[in-house]
C-alpha cells in the first residue's frame, strides 16, 4: 500500500502509517486482539480441516518453488492477518504434504486431533519455559503425573515410576530418546572401565533398527564401526535373533572389545516386526548391556490389553520410549521416556551453573527436567498430553487404535484376493507390508515394477504410499493411522493400486 506514495510526502506517510498502525497492527500480546484473530486462526484451520481432502496428499511442487512466489526480503510494515492467511492458502498450502489427510498412508501416523490442538494452543498461550521445577512448578509436576499414568496404563514396572528411582520425561523426538540413553549408558560404562575405553565400546541392534541409532552413536563419539546391526531375516519375521546376538557378544568380548548397549524395538519401521524381549532382557542382563527398547510407533498399541503381550519382558529393560504424537492423537512433538534409574541420566546431563541455582533444585527435592534432557529450555509438552487423556480417556484412545489396526487388516484381505498382489510380512498392527509380483521372475524387474507403482500412485496426489527393502526386495507400505481415515478410504486407495498395477502390466 506504501507504493502510491512518493517521498516528497513522507509526513502524510507517517501519519497515515501511525495510524494505520493504531487502527490495523498487532501490538505484542493484547488479550481483545488475540481473541479477534484467534478466532480467525480457527476458522482458517477448521475450513482447512473440512475441505483437506480436496488437497493432493502429496506436494505436487518442484524444489524452490517458494522462493518465486515469496519476495527476497522482509516486509518493512506490518500486514493484516487476512493477507498472510491469503497466502497460505495460495503459497505455503500448495507445499504442504497434508499428514493429516485420511488419504494418507505413508511412513507412520503423526497425528493431530482436537484435545491435542486445544493443549498445543494452551501452552502456547502460557509460553512457558520449564527447564527447572522453580520456572513452573505445574508444568515440572503435570509431567510426572501423566507419565506416571501411562506407565500405569502401558502396565510399566514400578521401576518405571516417579515414585522409585526412575520416572517419565517428554523427549521432542524418539531420536533424542535413544540419544540421552545412550550417553547415560556409555557415561556410566565408562565410570566403571575408565574413559579411555571409549573406542572399545559396542552397541547392539538389529538392522531393522531406526537410523536414528546410529546417529546417536556419532554424536556420543563412539566408533561407528562398533555400531552392529545384525542382519534379520523373513525366518523370524525380521525381528532380533537371541542367538545371533550371543555370537555377536561372545566374538566382540573375544576381541577385548566392550559391549555396553542394546536396544531392541516394537515395531520397526519396515515392517513392524517385534524384537523378542524376555530372551533379548536374558542376554543384556548377563552381560551388564544397557537395555533399551524403542517402540515410537506400536507402543501406542500396547495401551490395548491384546497387544500388551509385546511389552513382556520389559521389566528387564533400563529404557522405554514410545511417541505419543505418532498414533496416540497427540499433537507433535510428544515423546515419551522412560528409566529405571534417573541418577544415570542426571549424572551425565546436568549442568548447574549459578544462575540456575535454587533452594528447591539444591534441597534435591524437586525434578528439573533439564537434567534429562540435551537442551535447557522445553516447552510445556504435558498440557496437550493431559487434555488427550482427559478428554478422549484411555478407552477412547484404545478406539481409535483398534479402528485402524481393524482398517489394516480389512487391507490386507484386499491385497490376498488379488493373485497380482501379495503380503511380503505378517501385519501385527496398522501396517501391511505387499509388492505387485511381476510376471518375469527377476529381482531387479521386480524392485523396478514397485518403484514405478509407488510412483504412479503416488503422482495422483490423491494417496500417498512409500516402500522399504525387505530381503533384497522393494516392498511398498500401507500404513493406516490418520485421525480421518475411513474404510472408504481405504477402498479408494486400493482401486488407485489395482488401476495402476494394471496399467503397468499392460504396458510390458
Amino acid at each position: 500500500m506504501w507504493s502510491h506514495f512518493s517521498y516528497s510526502s513522507v509526513s502524510i506517510d507517517i501519519c497515515l502509517f501511525v495510524h494505520y498502525r493504531e487502527d490495523s497492527a498487532l501490538r505484542s500480546m493484547d488479550a481483545e486482539q488475540l481473541r479477534e484473530q484467534a478466532h480467525k486462526m480457527v476458522d482458517f484451520i477448521a475450513d482447512y480441516y473440512k475441505t483437506i481432502e480436496n488437497y493432493p496428499v502429496l506436494s505436487q511442487v518442484q524444489p524452490g518453488y517458494l522462493g518465486k512466489l515469496l519476495p527476497d526480503s522482509a516486509p518493512n510494515y506490518p500486514d493484516s492477518l487476512q493477507h498472510v492467511l491469503n497466502d497460505v492458502q495460495q503459497k505455503i498450502l500448495p507445499g504442504v504434504t497434508h499428514w493429516q489427510s485420511p488419504n494418507y498412508f505413508a511412513y507412520f501416523p503423526s497425528n493431530s486431533s482436537i484435545a491435542g490442538f486445544l493443549g498445543e494452543m494452551l501452552s502456547a498461550g502460557l509460553n512457558i519455559v520449564g527447564f527447572s521445577w522453580i520456572t513452573s512448578p505445574a508444568a515440572t509436576e503435570l509431567e510426572t503425573i501423566v507419565l506416571d499414568w501411562l506407565a500405569k496404563a502401558f502396565q510399566l514396572p514400578d521401576d518405571f515410576y516417579s515414585t522409585g528411582q526412575g520416572g517419565g520425561v517428554i523427549q521432542g523426538t524418539a531420536s533424542e530418546a535413544v540419544l540421552v540413553v545412550l550417553l547415560a549408558a556409555r557415561d556410566k560404562i565408562l565410570r566403571s572401565v575408565g574413559r579411555s575405553a571409549l573406542p572399545k565400546l559396542v552397541t547392539y541392534a538389529s538392522d531393522q533398527t531406526h537410523s536414528a541409532l546410529q546417529k546417536a552413536c556419532q554424536i556420543a563419539g563412539l566408533n561407528p564401526e562398533l555400531c552392529r546391526l545384525l542382519k534379520t531375516n523373513s525366518s523370524t519375521n525380521y525381528a532380533l535373533s537371541p542367538d545371533v546376538l550371543s555370537e555377536a557378544i561372545s566374538n566382540d568380548t573375544a576381541s577385548s572389545l566392550i559391549p555396553f548397549f542394546l536396544c531392541a524395538t516394537v515395531g520397526t519401521t519396515s515392517s513392524t516386526a517385534v524384537d523378542p524381549l524376555p530372551a533379548l532382557g536374558k542376554i543384556a542382563k548377563t552381560n551388564g548391556l544397557w537395555f533399551h527398547v524403542d517402540a515410537a510407533y506400536a507402543g501406542s498399541a500396547c495401551v490395548c490389553p491384546e497387544y500388551r503381550h509385546c511389552l513382556d519382558g520389559i521389566e528387564e529393560v533400563d529404557s522405554f520410549n514410545m511417541n505419543a504424537h505418532k498414533w496416540f492423537l497427540t499433537n507433535f512433538d510428544c515423546s515419551l521416556l522412560w528409566v529405571k534409574d534417573r541418577s544415570a541420566l542426571i549424572q551425565s546431563l546436568s549442568t548447574n551453573p549459578e544462575f540456575l541455582k535454587n533452594k528447591a533444585s539444591q534441597g534435591n527435592s524437586v525434578i528439573d527436567y533439564k537434567d534429562w534432557q540435551i537442551p535447557l529450555g522445553r516447552r510445556f509438552r504435558s498440557l496437550k498430553l493431559w487434555m488427550v487423556l482427559r478428554l478422549y480417556g484411555l478407552e477412547g484412545l484404545r478406539s481409535h487404535i483398534r479402528n485402524h489396526i481393524e482398517m489394516a487388516a480389512y487391507f490386507e484381505e484386499l491385497v490376498g484376493q488379488d493373485t497380482r498382489f501379495k503380503v511380503i510380512a505378517p501385519r501385527t498392527f496398522s501396517l501391511v507390508c505387499f509388492r505387485l509380483l511381476p510376471p518375469i521372475k527377476s529381482e531387479d524387474y521386480g524392485n523396478k515394477l514397485n518403484r514405478d507403482l509407488l510412483d504412479s500412485v503416488n503422482s495422483t496426489g490423491s494417496v500417498f504410499i512409500t516402500h522399504t527393502v525387505l530381503s533384497g526386495e522393494y516392498v511398498l507400505r500401507f500404513a493406516v493411522g490418520a485421525p480421518l481415515t475411513e474404510r472408504r478410504h481405504v477402498n479408494t486407495a486400493w482401486q488407485i493400486l489395482q488401476d495402476k498395477a494394471t496399467a503397468l502390466l499392460e504396458s510390458l
